[in-house]
């Protein structure tokens, strides 16, 4: 019964590697942890989502802490809850991105960020049977309560930080038939939009299926056939969101990143005049940035990296290609739908469309190919293959720049390469891609 923590927990194919069993025992750890304590649970839309639900609380108060149900809801309004209603503790049910086959258990602290390592240690240790638990007795037994309030309590802390008039735009949004679904559209025509949703009528296994920010181009399809001024498209979970422009050009982390942070600096509100990224940010943001004289740090792949570093730094904007955009002022996760308020606000003050405001940087063309391995921490460090990729840097003359790099999640090494064209890129990642392939590592 092992389990590993990825750059965003617990994640696994349900009841196969992330089993029922397991969901307990993480249960009875965390409530051993917090006993006497409250911790609330949140879900995707995905269909094992009450199972680990159910599981989850019965371990919780096996030890002795009190259960909160927020049911469906998006990871940042949990996380949100959380934070600001004193839990000790959160436990979001999704896998994000992944197909509804896919689970997975994050963990968030009382202050709302994901747990520290040490916390995470300790679990795996549990986990791995070395260990053993007393259970609550009497009155020390936790209890389980529905918690439907918590959703009001998100949605009134976003019309309060956005007090948006959307009456000039119609939008169009694509809800994954995840989280998104049971809120999104809710919240923008409170603020007076014009609002349509696709892929909101979930039943437990359509949840990215063909759908949401990991196929954009079902809202750019959908975009360039209605009359809508911008869309919006999030994960299962909606802590991410891509936008689209009104023309359907794909407007992504990096372009959220520009547009919000360009804005931010001009108004003098972006806390040293840095925003913070990952090394997989495109080149053209880094180019642009440098002619704007708009600093940026950058980090490993993962939000909870990046908010560290914003809250070592103090940064106020941060994010990632994948559209996990974090505004430190407002919240300490990625957060989709209050991104897309953040980017209508510059629509607004601004006066000017997406495309507009985007069409000035420059994304190179980018590919990037996921290679099954036996060990992928051994091939990054294989010097056969950093030598490969630095011959391959060469190349390019500072007109582009490969990444490879172990997956968090899975057991993948991401092979990734920017460059003036397509054919150039293809060309490349090629033949990276065939050298792993052919050590058979």
């Amino acid at each position: 019964m092992k389990i590993s923590f990825g750059t965003d927990g617990i994640r696994g194919k349900a009841n196969e590697n992330l089993t029922v069993d397991m969901a307990y025992r993480i249960g009875r750890y965390i409530g051993n942890y917090f006993s006497n304590g409250k911790a609330l649970i949140g879900r995707d839309t995905r269909i094992s989502g009450t199972m680990f639900e159910s599981a989850l609380a019965a371990g919780l108060t096996a030890g002795g802490c009190d259960v909160y149900l927020l049911k469906v809801c998006s990871t940042p309004s949990l996380v949100y809850v959380v934070r600001s209603n004193d839990f000790d503790c959160g436990l979001m049910i999704s896998a994000s991105h992944n197909p509804y086959y896919d689970n997975g258990i994050k963990i968030i602290s009382g202050k709302g960020t994901k747990i520290d390592s040490a916390l995470e240690k300790k679990i795996e240790k549990y986990m791995s049977g070395e260990d053993e638990l007393p259970f609550a007795t009497l009155e020390n037994i936790g209890q389980v309560y529905d918690y439907p309030e918590g959703i009001d309590l998100y949605f009134d802390y976003l019309k309060k930080e956005y007090p948006l008039n959307l009456s000039d735009y119609k939008i169009l949004i694509d809800c994954s038939n995840g989280s998104a679904s049971f809120i999104a559209e809710k919240v923008l025509k409170s603020l007076n939009c014009q609002v349509d949703a696709i892929n909101n009528q979930p039943n437990g296994i359509n949840i990215n299926r063909n759908c949401g920010s990991t196929h954009i181009e079902v809202l750019v399809e959908a975009i360039k056939n209605g009359d809508y001024d911008c869309g919006f498209s999030y994960d299962g979970d909606a802590d991410r969101v891509i936008a689209v422009a009104g023309d359907g050009t794909v407007v992504d982390g990096d372009k959220i990143l520009y547009c919000c942070g360009k804005y931010l600096s001009d108004k003098g509100r972006l806390k040293g005049n840095k925003i913070v990224t990952t090394t997989m940010a495109n080149l053209g943001l880094f180019k642009k940035l440098d002619e704007l004289n708009i600093g940026y740090e950058k980090t490993e792949v993962g939000d909870k990296y990046v908010y560290q570093s914003m809250c070592e730094n103090g940064y106020v904007l941060g994010g990632e290609q994948s559209g996990h955009i974090i505004f430190s002022e407002h919240a300490t996760t990625g957060d989709g739908l209050l991104t897309t308020l953040e980017i209508l606000n510059v629509m607004i003050e601004e006066n000017k469309t997406l495309n507009e405001l985007t069409d000035d940087l420059f994304i190179y063309p980018q590919l990037l190919v996921n290679v099954p391995v036996k060990n992928k921490e051994a091939v990054i460090k294989d010097q056969e293959v950093i030598a490969k990729c630095e011959k391959v840097k060469e190349e390019l003359h500072g007109e582009g720049r490969v990444l490879v790099r172990a997956s968090g999640t899975e057991p993948l090494v991401r092979v990734m390469v920017e460059a003036t064209t397509d054919d150039i890129c293809g060309k490349y990642v090629t033949d990276i891609v065939d050298f792993i392939k052919r050590k058979k590592m």
